[in-house]
């Protein structure tokens, strides 16, 4: 049965319309596509550099990814966190207040883009040292992460305007831009790694691209866009709404800094027991649960301004209808992703490494296990993503920081007891585990917001 949720009417607001089930998924779809895109991003230098420039490439990218993920998670932090607070205000009519936070968070956000920039090339082979990267993955390292370092600013903004479009009732242009984001990264990938040889170079240059494309285009959207809610005018200096922003998305921060640590975990016990073979076994199934999750966050991402809409309207029972309407969709992703990688993970492992290789091996041995953990993940995700929409940060953060380090513990504690398989079961476990608690958690408080 499909529910109607009414939202206050009003000419120049894209969130203020009436939503069914149907719509919801309609209006979060562009969404979805657009982060399956964002994800594209590092699966397809990865396939790209597994294929024309070698497994120790590919080992060497993971080696630094949890600087990318760190460098997105701040990013990720302003765009939930002032995502939430602009709706809300957007909510309580106060448009005005909305767009000078709006251009506050944006121009904070690039400025802090460029300094990271600065200090990552400045002592970026400290950094290799500091992740692990052994003599072989230095100087494959250093081209990767040294060229990257150069697009911060681009990528950190395309984070950003990926959530603000939504908030601003833009999703499709979201996701066209994100889309001929990740086209062109693949194009580029082509070209500068199969056609001039650039190497891992060459994927990273591509990747740059890739984040300029959005974010010039979310740029050139809220510069002459002067008819929507949303558009950029001369920013207040608010320290209160800037700290308000980065706490209530701060657990998007920290999942995304548990997910570096989580990596790094990963690379460490792998290069113990199999070496760069191992690493780079471990980067096609990070990868790949890369990807997939992307699904889940461009679903909350994209239903996020609509919670956090209804909230600032305080009207309980359409909030209620909406979280009912993507736990019920949640879950049933949930589980058509776990039977596609149990049926078709030798399909993915084969985008990434030949049959005959050993890397190969250890990764269909990790496919018949990890991918049991897409059972949980994704209402994991809703649930961080709700509580950030509703603006408690607390919450959020609590059940983010809870999820990722039973992660961490689970790597390090459960090889030792069941080895190699112990690493490939420890997210399902973990997961799981914070499924549990998530649910206790929001039970707890589904009285106190109404859903």
């Amino acid at each position: 049965m499909t529910s109607n949720i009414s939202i206050a009417p009003s000419p120049e607001n894209g969130l203020a319309t009436k939503f069914s089930a149907a719509k919801l998924l309609r209006f979060a779809f562009p969404t979805i596509l657009m982060m399956i895109f964002f994800g594209l991003y590092t699966i397809i230098d990865t396939i790209f550099v597994a294929r024309y420039v070698g497994t120790d490439a590919l080992s060497a990218i993971n080696i630094v990814t949890p600087v990318i993920g760190l460098i997105v998670g701040l990013g990720t932090m302003m765009a939930a966190g002032g995502s939430a607070l602009i709706a809300w205000e957007m909510g309580n009519g106060r448009n005005d207040t909305a767009r000078q936070i709006f251009s506050l968070i944006v121009l904070v956000t690039s400025v802090a883009g460029c300094i990271i920039a600065l200090a990552g090339l400045i002592w970026i082979s400290p950094l290799l040292h500091l992740l692990g990267a052994s003599e072989l993955l230095m100087p494959l390292g250093r081209d990767y992460l040294g060229t990257l370092f150069v697009f911060v600013p681009a990528n950190m903004m395309q984070v950003l305007f990926a959530s603000l479009l939504i908030t601003a009732g833009r999703p499709g242009l979201g996701m066209l831009v994100g889309v001929a984001g990740g086209l062109a990264n693949i194009l580029f990938d082509y070209l500068f790694i199969v056609g001039f040889s650039m190497g891992i170079r060459g994927a990273a240059l591509a990747t740059g691209i890739g984040y300029l494309v959005p974010a010039i285009a979310g740029l050139l959207f809220f510069w002459l866009n002067r008819r929507g809610t949303l558009f950029f005018c001369r920013p207040k200096p608010d320290v209160r709404a800037l700290l308000k922003s980065a706490y209530n998305g701060s657990s998007e921060m920290i999942g995304q800094a548990s997910t570096a640590i989580t990596v790094f975990l990963f690379n460490m016990a792998m290069m113990d027991r199999l070496g760069e073979d191992g690493v780079a076994a471990i980067t096609i199934m990070i990868y790949s649960q890369f990807l997939l999750s992307s699904v889940f966050i461009g679903f909350s991402m994209g239903v996020a301004p609509v919670i956090s809409y209804l909230h600032g309207q305080a009207d309980r029972e359409a909030l209620r209808r909406v979280v009912a309407i993507c736990l019920r969709a949640v879950a049933a992703v949930s589980i058509a992703v776990t039977m596609l990688l149990l049926s078709q993970g030798w399909f993915v492992v084969g985008l990434f490494a030949p049959e005959s290789s050993h890397v190969h091996a250890i990764s269909r041995e990790g496919f018949l296990i990890f991918p049991y953990a897409f059972l949980f993940i994704g209402t994991n995700i809703f649930f961080s993503a709700l509580f950030t929409a509703l603006s408690n940060g607390t919450l959020s953060v609590l059940l983010s920081f809870c999820r990722n380090l039973l992660i961490a513990c689970s790597i390090v504690v459960m090889p030792r007891f069941l080895g190699v398989s112990g690493l490939w079961l420890a997210v399902p476990f973990a997961e799981c585990a914070s499924l549990g608690l998530a649910v206790w958690i929001a039970a707890m408080n589904r009285q106190r917001y109404g859903y």
